[in-house]
């Protein structure tokens, strides 16, 4: 399941808002992936943003969710979006601008799918890190990180971005429709320094309408890990490169007939 409309908003904002909001003021964002349109929606709720690119791969997809997804209508004819249909490390590698802050709002990595060198530290060492501007910040969904899940791919992602960022931060929330706990990492070369009074009042004046998840107390409990998920992030020595990478079980070529 990628979606579901009952229980999206709690994927998105967990995606989109904190590196949005412990930015200083942001004004270009990168979405790779993303064809839905959530992703964009969330992030242009903030005030600040000029401009967001939406690079998806699969047009069909984008297309299907332009038409039906009627939540993110806005979204697809919001000016601001720059919406391309690309694969998202080309798309990255060819661009001379600088962002913000960049989402990956990728499929999980699985065997034979498009997405995993997108993980990789040579990715986010030689392609990415370098299009982010000076204090920018990269967001990326990390997969299930459950107290049974988080080693099949959480921790691995978590530990390859620490070798490529000073600060590293890793956060989770529940998904009811994805049926387990969901991680995101966070990282930047500037601390992430704000308090959850800050992160309420930028809310409040950033970001347009109400957020129904997120705010600044429940943003840091998210960051908080159980002992056994915090343990294994610790002691994470697995770094994803094209090689060597790590791939959600029962998915990709292993499971096809």
């Amino acid at each position: 399941m990628q979606s579901a409309e009952v229980d999206e908003f709690i994927y998105h904002e967990c995606l989109i808002h904190p590196a949005l909001l412990f930015h200083s003021n942001p004004k270009t964002v990168f979405i790779m992936g993303g064809g839905e349109g959530s992703a964009a929606r969330e992030a242009l709720r903030h005030r600040s943003i000029e401009q967001v690119v939406m690079c998806d791969i699969d047009q069909e997809v984008v297309d299907f969710c332009r038409r039906f997804l009627t939540v993110n209508r806005d979204a697809f004819c919001n000016k601001k979006l720059n919406l391309v249909i690309n694969d998202a490390k080309a798309e990255l590698e060819k661009r001379n601008e600088k962002y913000d802050i960049i989402v990956g709002d990728l499929a999980d990595p699985v065997e034979g799918g498009p997405c995993y060198q997108l993980y990789t530290k040579s990715f986010y060492e030689k392609i990415l890190k370098p299009k982010l501007n000076e204090n920018g910040i990269f967001v990326t969904q990390a997969g299930p990180a459950g107290i049974f899940t988080h080693k099949e791919v959480f921790s691995s992602i978590y530990n390859t971005i620490r070798q490529v960022f000073k600060y590293v931060l890793a956060y989770t929330a529940h998904v009811p429709s994805f049926a387990d706990t969901w991680g995101w990492v966070m990282a930047s070369d500037e601390p992430f320094s704000i308090g959850a009074e800050e992160i309420d009042r930028r809310i409040a004046e950033r970001v347009d309408g109400e957020l129904l998840y997120l705010n600044g107390a429940s943003f840091l409990s998210s960051a908080t890990m159980n002992k056994t998920v915090y343990l294994s992030l610790l002691n994470e020595t697995h770094v994803y490169t094209e090689e060597d990478a790590r791939f959600i079980p029962g998915h990709g070529l292993a499971n096809r007939l």
